[in-house]
Order: C-alpha cells, then sequence, then structure tokens
C-alpha cells in the first residue's frame, strides 16, 4: 500500500505557486499511488473561485481513492459549506484493501485553534473497531513539533484524542497546519505532519514537499512494516523513517 499525504496547498493568487503545483502532480502520478490523503487548508480564505481552482488542481492527482478533510483557511467565511459542495463530508470513514482511514475536521469557522470533540470521540471508535491498518487524518497538528513558535495550534483536547486513537491501535496520524514535516512515534503509533505541497508560505529553512507513506504486511507474523519519506518538489525523495508495527 503506498499512501500520499500532501497538505496546506493554500490556493489563492497571493501564495499558490503554479510551477512546483504542476512538478508535484507530476511525481505523485508516476508513483501511482493506491491511496492519497489531502489534510487541509486547500484554499487560503475560503472563498468560492479558490475552491473551484483548487477542485481542479485536486483532480489532476491520478488516485481513484482520495481523503480530504478541510483546515482552519478552508473554514474562513463559511469555506466549509463549499467544501462540502465540491468533496461531500468533512468526516468520513473509509476502507481500501486493508487499511482504514478515518477523516476528521478539526477546524472551526474563523478560529485558528483546531479541536475534535467528544461528540466525535464514540463513531470514531467505532470506526476503528476491525483489525486493519488504522489511519486518522487531521489537519491539526496533536503534539508540539519543532520551529513552529508557541503551540497555540494544538487541538485544544490532543490529550484525550491521543488516547482515544492509543486506544484504538490507530498505526498512523497524517496532520498539516504548521507547514513543517515533521514525524514522531507515540507508543508505536507514527504522528506524521505535512510541510507546504505548493505554497509559498514556508517556514525557515523547510521547503514544499508531501510525504509518501508505504505500508507492508506480506510477512506472515501480522506486522506491517511501516516506512516514511519526504519527497521535494524536483522529485528527491529523503527516507525519514521506518518501523514495525
Amino acid at each position: 500500500m503506498q499512501i500520499v499525504h500532501l497538505s496546506d496547498i493554500h490556493y489563492s493568487d497571493a501564495y499558490f505557486i503554479p510551477e512546483i503545483a504542476d512538478s508535484m502532480v507530476d511525481s505523485i502520478n508516476l508513483l501511482e499511488p493506491d491511496l492519497v490523503v489531502i489534510t487541509g487548508d486547500l484554499t487560503e480564505n475560503g472563498f468560492s473561485a479558490e475552491y473551484d481552482g483548487v477542485k481542479r488542481f485536486i483532480d489532476r492527482i491520478k488516485c481513484e481513492n482520495k481523503v480530504l478533510v478541510p483546515g482552519n483557511h478552508d473554514s474562513k467565511n463559511a469555506g466549509y459549506l463549499h467544501f462540502e459542495d465540491l468533496f461531500e463530508n468533512r468526516f468520513s470513514s473509509q476502507s481500501f484493501m486493508d487499511v482504514t482511514v478515518v477523516g476528521a475536521d478539526s477546524s472551526q469557522p474563523d478560529i485558528n485553534e483546531g479541536h475534535i470533540g467528544r461528540e466525535n470521540y464514540g463513531w470514531i471508535k467505532e470506526a476503528f473497531s476491525g483489525e486493519n491498518f488504522k489511519v486518522f487524518a487531521l489537519h491539526h497538528h496533536l503534539v508540539p513539533i519543532p520551529l513552529a513558535g508557541r503551540e497555540n495550534n494544538v487541538l485544544v483536547d490532543a490529550g484525550d484524542v491521543l488516547e482515544l486513537l492509543n486506544r484504538c491501535k490507530v498505526n498512523l496520524v497524517l496532520c498539516g497546519h504548521c507547514h513543517i514535516p515533521w514525524v514522531w512515534n507515540l507508543n508505536n503509533m507514527l504522528v506524521v505532519n505535512a510541510g507546504t505541497l505548493c505554497s509559498s508560505k514556508t517556514r525557515g529553512k523547510t521547503t514544499q514537499c508531501y510525504n509518501l507513506i508505504q505500508a507492508d504486511n506480506e510477512n506472515s507474523d501480522g506486522n506491517w512494516k511501516v516506512r516514511v519519506s519526504r519527497v521535494f518538489s524536483k522529485g528527491n525523495m529523503e527516507l525519514v523513517t521506518e518501523a514495525v508495527m
């Protein structure tokens, strides 16, 4: 199973870089991923025209299976309504091969802070009740990461969500938001942050990139071997971590 994880496109006249976007799409299509997960901030301001443009861009990615969640920028100006029109559910649970992916909208209209909410814990637990490889996707990061400054944008209920995901034996958490690619291994759960895919809103010396996650369970011991790599706009790839879970 090859999963491409990208985030923070920020489609807009101000920040979207077309030439990097084109390079990234070509790179992703060459990989022929089984699944593409996009963890929010598709747009900069949540405007209808931005949504139309980013929809055309995402449609160029050749993958039948896509999971998208909105970010805080997508929920600006009631933009979550456009998200629902174009991409349907802001909360979803889907299975692909031996993988279950749960996507949750952690955004709140016109507020930067993230929140999942106790009202969603029950269905998340139920969605992860099987024995598949388990992936949770959201926009806001669950744990502090380097170079992010004051950590006031971690989920306000991060502790409860982490405990829930740990109890559900989730294998992989995919986040975006701060435009800093990073990986934590917590209790044998990989928490993988993505940088910005193709916007000019990079931090420090980071650059545009996306994550490639390769998950393999061909061995008879029932464990999954997981490799996380970072792919850059010029096509170069960097192995970040390997884990057996």
